[in-house]
């Protein structure tokens, strides 16, 4: 399998603080990629490195095979808040567009924008948030990209309004075969669209894997509160949360097999349940560098 998006030790520091680092990771072509994680955890850091618009202080990137800038033509962007030209028209973007890019596709932005009801003679500056956002969708997928870097693209949306983007999102990749990395807070959203999931926690990456396999080997365990608590539990690898009544011990936890003992009733879990669990504690799960992640010679390897 090829990998659109692979980091080894990527770093990056302002003055004594890291933004990013140890940031090992590969994203499989033809995913959409979810990238997770609280403010300051280094998600548009990462991105900004894959476009090239930051150099790293340590380790490396590479983007379709290729170096951030040799890459860029075949990489799709949209920044936070859709930063567009105000007082261009959307017509003036998408000629703009024509003139800079080679594999850029003009028809497509206009279908797009059209179907959507954004009237291509309105100066950008006089739209709404969610047409600027479809604007800058559509512009970015008009580029026939092989990759697409998405920053928090719906944060300020409405829930129509976000809804109609992750629409027209799908649409495109669906039609151009695009590798998608969507970093955003909205996880239930995510678990819509992404079928790949990236957590970054304190500038490290954390969680990092396909979302089917995740759901299925996470689990949340209820049974009676145990005096014994530090036992192993038979088919749990790692106990990532617990909480306690009285009566009653609820684990949530990866497991390596089925778990068995009858004192335990296993319950499946969501996307955001699973997300929040880790990000509530840092260091589980934590992947600090590429012999752990197991990447090897930019393969994505499982066990």
């Amino acid at each position: 399998m090829s990998t659109a998006l692979e980091t080894r030790g990527l770093g990056k520091r302002y003055g004594r603080n890291w933004a990013l680092r140890e940031c090992s990771l590969a994203v499989p072509a033809g995913r959409v990629a979810g990238l997770v994680g609280p403010n300051g955890a280094g998600k548009t850091t990462l991105l900004h490195l894959a476009v090239g618009l930051l150099r790293p202080d340590a380790g490396s990137v590479r983007v379709l095979g290729d170096t951030p800038e040799t890459g860029l033509p075949r990489i799709g962007f949209v920044a936070q808040d859709a930063p567009l030209y105000r007082d261009f028209h959307a017509a003036d973007l998408i000629t703009m567009g024509q003139k800079l890019n080679k594999r850029w596709d003009s028809g497509f932005a206009r279908d797009r924008l059209t179907q959507l009801r954004i009237p291509l003679d309105r100066k950008v500056g006089k739209l709404s948030a969610g047409q600027r956002a479809q604007v800058a969708l559509a512009l970015a997928l008009a580029r026939k990209p092989d990759l697409l870097l998405l920053d928090e693209p719906v944060a300020s949306l409405d829930p129509l309004a976000r809804r109609e983007f992750l629409q027209v999102l799908m649409g495109g990749v669906a039609e151009h075969g695009t590798t998608v990395l969507l970093s955003s807070h909205l996880v239930a959203d995510l678990e819509r669209v992404c079928d790949y999931l990236i957590v970054l926690n304190e500038s490290r990456v954390q969680v990092l894997g396909g979302v089917e396999d995740l759901l299925a080997t996470h689990k949340v365990l209820v049974g009676p509160r145990r005096a014994d608590r530090a036992g192993p539990v038979a088919g749990v690898a790692t106990v990532i949360r617990e909480s306690h009544t009285d009566r009653q011990t609820s684990l949530l936890v990866r497991t390596h097999g089925p778990v068995l003992d009858p004192a335990w009733m296993a319950r499946d879990l969501t996307l955001e349940d699973l997300v929040l669990a880790y990000l509530a504690e840092p260091s589980s799960g934590s992947l600090p560098g590429p012999d752990r992640l197991g990447i090897e010679n930019g393969m994505e390897m499982t066990s």
